[in-house]
């Protein structure tokens, strides 16, 4: 009877043992035990940028109420606009003002990276001769030096080549005022004007790459003909680019002086127009907007050069306006079927813990 009594007092614990095991574990027994060390859980609330808010308002508002103007304002006379827009005299104008800037441009920078090397040169010969020309030209105004070419014949009614030191032009001789017409002056004035602009802009951009790429490509014996356009040139095309962009869109709008001269360039006829009919806005409006343009063309080119250059200094080249439009609307794409389902990494409500 001893030894009974034990075994009934141990039947009850293990049905109560099994009851317990069927019914679960407790609703607690699945989480683990919380640290008592861990950092309470902080809520992140995001900064406020109140001044970038205000100033942005004020700017759409700027904005906005400009562009009402712009729709309401009958003085602006948009039909005067329209008509004169593609007219064939101002079209013509703006041929020649591209004309224009592609010579001139193009001289400029022949003649500036010619500069430039001379300025980088060892002979004190040359350095000087490119540092004065670079000198003299910076320091008089353009509209005086197309004045200078334009009245050029008053100083030398005649040029030619004969003997040296002497006005005996045996060999060929031109009359001053023939050869250089209108359009000779603005294309001198502006390509020597420009080639001591961009001398310094192309001296600054070799300056810049890194003087041991000159003794690498040294030590390994390339002529300086390719370390030159094969080494220095395109590492420096990335400090160039920038400025000779600028210096190219200020050029087609300093076009606008050679006026002086009567060359009827976009901002010469547009001054023509307006003084016959006295529609002086609309007039000038046509060629702010064709400026714009030929600048934002430009601008545009310039950013995909340059992206083009960057390949040397990044891994991935940032996006294009183009890629990033395209990543929006995939984006927004996504949120919509996101609306329409649980989002991608958070599980839906009810579902359940399939962890172990």
């Amino acid at each position: 009877m001893t030894l009974d009594t034990p075994a009934r007092a141990a039947a009850p614990s293990v049905a109560a043992g099994a009851t317990d095991a069927a019914s679960g574990p407790p609703a607690r027994a699945s989480q683990p035990d919380k640290n008592p060390f861990s950092p309470p859980e902080l809520q992140v609330v995001p900064t406020k940028h109140w001044g970038r808010w205000i100033f942005s308002a004020l700017a759409i508002f700027v904005a906005a109420q400009f562009i009402w103007s712009l729709a309401t304002n009958s003085l602006y006379e948009w039909n005067v606009f329209g008509e004169y827009f593609f007219s064939p005299i101002v079209t013509d104008a703006l041929v020649l003002t591209l004309v224009l800037t592609l010579i001139s441009g193009s001289l400029g920078f022949i003649i500036g990276a010619l500069l430039a090397i001379a300025r980088l040169s060892g002979s004190p010969l040359l350095n000087s001769l490119a540092w004065s020309f670079i000198w003299f030209f910076r320091s008089v105004p353009l509209v005086v030096q197309l004045l200078v070419w334009y009245n050029l014949g008053y100083l030398y009614p005649k040029l030619g080549l004969g003997t040296p030191f002497t006005t005996d032009f045996w060999l060929v001789s031109f009359d001053t005022v023939t050869l250089i017409s209108s359009f000779a002056a603005a294309t001198l004035g502006l390509s020597l004007h420009q080639a001591a602009y961009s001398a310094e802009i192309i001296r600054g951009g070799i300056l810049s790459v890194d003087q041991g790429q000159l003794e690498a490509a040294a030590a390994l014996g390339l002529p300086r003909r390719v370390r030159f356009f094969r080494i220095i040139l395109p590492q420096a095309a990335r400090a160039i680019l920038p400025n000779a962009f600028n210096e190219i869109i200020g050029l087609v709008k300093g076009t606008s002086v050679v006026f002086i001269v009567a060359l009827p360039e976009l901002f010469y006829t547009v001054q023509v127009i307006y003084n016959r009919n006295q529609r002086v806005i609309p007039l000038l409006l046509v060629a702010v907007v064709w400026y714009a343009l030929i600048t934002t063309i430009l601008s545009v080119a310039q950013y995909y050069i340059e992206r083009h250059y960057a390949r040397g200094s990044v891994r991935v080249l940032p996006p294009t306006p183009i890629q990033r439009a395209r990543f929006w609307v995939r984006e927004q794409w996504a949120r919509l079927d996101d609306d329409e389902k649980p989002a991608s990494g958070t599980p839906p409500s009810d579902a359940k813990d399939t962890r172990s």
